[in-house]
């Protein structure tokens, strides 16, 4: 009886609470990332109606409703009198993607957008910069510079690949310090990262295809590659770095056009995996034909030690599509990033980037080409690195206190830590919005682990120093109460 109550309470921490989803639904969703997670393969039976509805605490008439959605989705299909079981993958019209349950749940209460959009005094879940923190009266001046330099610049558009003059610019920096040997037909600007990841699995991924990811990993990345019709696979990243057996299994066993990861300072782990895995990756890629989508958002925010060379270096067969972003910590208001690859890649990316928005605005990218090649964004930088050490280090402090678990990042804007059991971090951030604290729930980046729900996101680059102390001094206290 100790297992069975065991059992149920973590059926019932991964139910979702959102009020505007039905119950059915919320079972759907559960069936539908564990599905996608791997933990139910191709053809293997599901549970009975009756053990799932005792699982969840639902009624059986709930999960019997949920079943019959999937079946008709193809999701899954009956056996007579043995039950419902996997249906084998098959590419899945897009047009059916806006209504699949495990999008819509994404869409509501368990997306980064949702949470980030609450206000609150003691704001935790942006994973941003202070606006304190960054060069504001600089750019008023480099703008009036600029349109006395261009004065028809407004009156420009840009072309679809972006400026030649900020392409051949980030270029040649990358090719200086970080070994890419690029040339500008190798950039293409978009309006930040997101984008960039758009634009890439629209160019990339048909319906049906795997997608290999990490987890926990950053949502909307999971949100672009469903609604393009994917079927995630995952892969777990730890202290240490990835499980390159692992990796080389699912490369051969699932055939994942391509592999989406954050190598640097992880969104939201903060680990960074060693040089010899970011050697070793490549040529993974290169032997399964599976395609590296490398996510670099916060490479230049390191506390102590620069982070290893980007896999992108190391890649001799043009498997590696690299993003590099600078919205975050430069000028959030300009959403500047580049995609980096290799020749026979960039016609179908311009054709999306095209489609998209027909290039990213010009103004946009030579203010911040104006910015890059000055010698105040270095400066910028190393003052931002040693502002947001500090704040880590206030944030460290407070969990000190505490019998929660986490890994002290070397770099990024994130600590992800883990609450005892019997606490639900989705709950706790509904009892913390009482007191205007924010942060966000693990299972935005994890909703296929019952872990996931023990563990939360805390954004130490938002807030200051005192507000960090006054607000996860608040949140220690409720977590205890919970």
């Amino acid at each position: 009886m100790k297992i069975k109550r065991s059992v149920d309470r973590v059926g019932k921490t991964l139910m979702m609470t959102d009020n505007s989803m039905k119950r059915y639904e919320q079972v759907i969703h559960y069936l539908m990332v564990r599905i996608e997670a791997g933990e139910w393969a191709e053809q293997e039976k599901l549970p009975s109606v009756r053990s799932l509805s005792e699982l969840l605490g639902v009624h059986r008439l709930t999960v019997f409703k949920a079943y019959q959605e999937l079946k008709q989705r193809g999701i899954v299909y009956v056996k007579d009198k043995s039950g419902y079981f996997v249906s084998p993958a098959k590419p899945l019209a897009l047009t059916d993607q806006a209504d699949d349950p495990s999008v819509s749940a994404w869409l509501h209460w368990d997306t980064l957008d949702r949470v980030q959009s609450l206000e609150a005094e003691y704001q935790f879940s942006k994973s941003l910069i202070d606006p304190a923190l960054l060069p504001n009266r600089y750019w008023g001046e480099l703008m009036r510079d600029l349109l006395d330099q261009y004065p028809r610049l407004l009156g420009t558009y840009s072309t679809i690949q972006g400026d030649l003059e900020l392409r051949s610019s980030l270029a040649s920096h990358l090719t200086a310090k970080e070994r890419f040997y690029l040339s500008s037909d190798e950039v293409l600007i978009t309006s930040g990262a997101q984008q960039a990841i758009d634009v890439i699995s629209r160019a990339l991924v048909k319906p049906g295809d795997r997608v290999l990811i990490e987890r926990p990993t950053y949502g909307p990345a999971m949100e672009i590659f469903r609604k393009q019709g994917a079927r995630l696979v995952f892969t777990d990243i730890h202290p240490e770095g990835y499980d390159l057996e692992q990796i080389e299994h699912l490369m051969k066993t699932e055939k994942p056009r391509l592999f989406y990861m954050t190598p640097t300072f992880q969104n939201p782990t903060g680990i960074s995996i060693s040089v010899e895995q970011r050697k070793q990756l490549p040529e993974l890629a290169e032997q399964y034909g599976c395609y590296l989508v490398e996510d670099d958002s916060t490479y230049d925010i390191y506390f102590k030690e620069k982070p290893p060379a980007p896999i992108f270096t190391y890649d001799t067969s043009g498997h590696t599509l690299y993003i590099r972003s600078y919205s975050k910590y430069v000028v959030p208001g300009l959403r500047i990033a580049a995609i980096m690859c290799r020749p026979h890649l960039m016609p179908g990316l311009q054709a999306i980037k095209a489609l998209t928005d027909n290039g990213s605005p010009l103004l946009n990218q030579k203010l911040f080409l104006r910015y890059f090649q000055s010698e105040r964004m270095h400066q910028h930088l190393s003052k931002l690195r040693t502002a947001l050490q500090l704040r880590m280090e206030v944030m460290e402090q407070c969990l000190l206190e505490t019998d929660w678990t986490w890994t002290r990042p070397e770099g990024g804007l994130n600590i992800w830590a883990e609450l005892p059991e019997g606490i639900d971090t989705g709950r706790l951030l509904h009892q913390s919005m009482e007191h205007s604290i924010a942060f966000v729930p693990g299972t935005v980046f994890d909703p296929s682990h019952a872990s996931g729900s023990r563990k939360l996101r805390l954004s130490f680059s938002y807030v200051r120093e005192q507000q960090i102390r006054e607000g996860m001094d608040r949140l220690i206290t409720l977590a205890a109460r919970s």
